[in-house]
């Protein structure tokens, strides 16, 4: 019995492994969320947080960014990444929209 669970084991860890690695790969090649679609306009979504509309968004502060937002699952350090909000899509590390939740 031993040698099946073994086995099982070996098979679920290689699974994972190249699950975690094509979901890497389709991280780094995700298209840009379009400032000028829907979804994004609704949110206020811009690539670069200092453009925010104040007026529209008056709780927006200049220090949120989309790599310090629970929502971001990016790398920090990279210049774009996934987004919960915009499945499909990369939103830019520095961007900002109304979703925006700070990271604990």
């Amino acid at each position: 019995m031993k040698n099946s669970s073994r086995r099982v084991f070996m098979l679920q860890v290689a699974a994972g492994s190249a699950l975690l690695s094509a979901v890497a790969a389709q991280a780094q090649t995700l298209p840009m969320v379009n400032e000028k679609d829907a979804q994004p306009m609704a949110l206020g979504y811009v690539a670069d947080t200092n453009k925010a509309d104040g007026k529209k968004f008056p709780k927006h502060a200049a220090t949120q960014k989309c790599g310090n937002c629970t929502l971001y699952t990016g790398k920090p350090d990279a210049p774009s990444g996934p987004c919960g909000i915009f499945p499909g899509k990369a939103v830019a590390v520095g961007g900002w929209c109304s979703a925006y939740a700070k990271k604990a």
